[in-house]
């Protein structure tokens, strides 16, 4: 199918998210990967550890000679850690890619707790990057961050939905996997309606980066003509099967098992 997705985010040296996952999940869906790396983080399933900001410039240089020679079908927005960063690449996408679809995935904070973005960053985010994507995926503390409220229930979760698409997105995906009991709900609200996702939750730890993989699952798909709500549903089903093989590294917030597919075709040859 291929398909090429450039995406805009966060190294993580443990490999469970940010850059490395988004190539795992963009590569296994048969799209083409390229990057242009915002921070270094030292970092494993235990956490944070160390955050190296890269200069805006040179994020702008690597979006630049990536667009000006192989182009991209899909753009997916990860780890942005400060407003200088957002501003520029919501310039530079402006100049260079203005009608590529978008992937805003507004990551906020690693799965162990650690902050990983400015507080006076997220009004650039709402103001300068949200509003051009064709797709957001908030989870529900970024989406309470985003609309200032609490998010208690599924219903809540469809009304802030609507709120954000105010910014000017196409679609927003509401991910509820923070909300307690044994079904995670998934709310995707765009002008048209939406839809609801329901999945039984797998009882694991292992479910670092999961934010990272879904978004960039999706830009995969939309990087090779699929509508939104025919992307999520496949990006929800690679992530619910990574998450069920899970290799169980690490003694924290293990990773995902990306590869599964291949292991589907191993099964599938014996």
């Amino acid at each position: 199918m291929h398909g090429r997705v450039l995406i805009v985010a966060g190294s993580d040296s443990g490999g469970g998210a940010g850059i490395q996952a988004d190539i795992k999940a963009v590569t296994m869906l048969d799209a083409y990967a390229a990057t242009a790396i915002t921070a270094l983080t030292a970092q494993n399933t235990e956490g944070v550890f160390a955050v190296l900001p890269v200069a805006p410039d040179f994020i702008r240089k690597q979006i630049e000679v990536v667009l000006d020679d192989i182009g991209a079908d899909a753009i997916k927005t990860g780890m942005l850690h400060d407003s200088a960063v957002i501003e520029t690449l919501a310039a530079v996408l402006r100049e260079r890619a203005g009608e590529t679809p978008l992937v805003v995935d507004p990551v906020m904070a690693a799965k162990g707790g650690a902050r990983l973005i400015d507080p006076d960053a997220i009004e650039a985010l709402k103001t300068r990057l949200i509003g051009r994507a064709a797709v957001l995926t908030p989870n529900l503390p970024e989406a309470e961050i985003l609309c200032g409220r609490t998010i208690a229930d599924v219903a809540a979760m469809r009304a802030a939905g609507q709120d954000l698409l105010q910014l000017g997105c196409r679609a927003v995906l509401v991910k509820g996997g923070h909300l307690p009991g044994e079904t995670v709900t998934d709310v995707l609200v765009t002008a048209g309606g939406g839809r609801v996702w329901e999945s039984p939750r797998i009882p694991s730890r292992h479910t670092h980066g999961t934010g990272c993989t879904l978004a960039s699952a999706i830009a995969a798909s939309l990087a090779q003509g699929l509508t939104v709500e025919d992307a999520v549903e496949r990006a929800r089903d690679y992530v619910h099967r990574a998450i069920a093989t899970a290799p169980g590294f690490g003694r924290g917030h293990g990773p995902l098992d990306h590869a599964h597919p291949l292991h589907r075709h191993e099964m599938a040859r014996q």
